[in-house]
């Protein structure tokens, strides 16, 4: 029944989702803001779960991205940033052998610099151990911003074109696309966000200039399937045109 009124043929090659509402979350009930990020965690299994269920249709759920932590969350109190990296490492370490029995390849995207080694070596492990999974690509952005992405990209760019592996000729949307962090990854279908703030917070500039907008008015730790399948139902009443009439 939790399928219902979802058209399987229609469902959106790439999702990503801005998981806003922890603090609140925790506010709320008068918790620290570490709880919401802790409940949080269930939210991510209950959204992977959904997109397994998706998946049993013609057409594919190829690419799940979540943003969780941005260039911009270094700002937060220092508890809090060492908090979240704390639940990042011991999350990736707890599910990481469920991940690769369901056969996800994880991806980490985002700037390895100003990441600890206990960070990266997690976050290198998942990826190492998935490489070979082909069900569908789950990456957590991660010390993301979408302008240092795309800054990344022209620097190499302007590398390759000094190292005489790309002619000036040949840049193009293309070969840009190839130089961001997760070239294998379609341009965004639909783009969720919780809490329902109105925002694209620096996430995936150049991925979302077609993709569907759903706010959700969920707070995150409290996102779970059917709040997620609600939002594949709202894209599904969409005509996406593509600038066309």
């Amino acid at each position: 029944m939790e399928l219902e009124g979802i058209d399987m043929e229609r469902v959106p090659r790439h999702v990503a989702i801005i998981m806003d509402g922890n603090g609140r979350w925790a506010k709320q009930r008068g918790l620290p803001h570490t709880k919401g990020h802790e409940q949080g965690a269930d939210s991510v299994r209950a959204v992977l779960e959904a997109c397994e269920k998706l998946n049993d249709g013609a057409r594919r759920i190829e690419s799940l991205t979540l943003y969780a932590f941005s260039t911009e969350n270094w700002q937060r109190p220092q508890k809090e940033v060492n908090t979240l990296f704390r639940l990042l490492s011991k999350n990736v370490r707890v599910e990481l052998d469920e991940l690769h029995r369901k056969g996800l390849r994880f991806r980490f995207i985002g700037r390895r610099e100003g990441l600890s080694d206990r960070t990266l070596a997690d976050l290198d492990t998942a990826m190492q151990r998935t490489v070979n999974n082909d069900k569908f690509l789950f990456n957590v952005a991660v010390n993301y911003g979408a302008r240092t992405e795309i800054v990344d990209a022209c620097r190499k760019i302007v590398r390759d074109v000094h190292e005489g592996r790309l002619k000036e000729s040949e840049i193009d949307e293309r070969s840009f696309a190839q130089r961001l962090y997760a070239p294998e990854t379609s341009d965004l279908d639909l783009l969720i966000r919780t809490s329902g703030e109105f925002r694209v917070s620096n996430f995936m500039l150049w991925q979302i200039s077609y993709a569907e907008f759903v706010v959700s008015p969920v707070l995150w730790p409290d996102f779970r399937h059917d709040q997620f399948l609600d939002c594949i139902r709202e894209y599904q009443q969409r005509t996406r045109r593509f600038g066309k009439r």
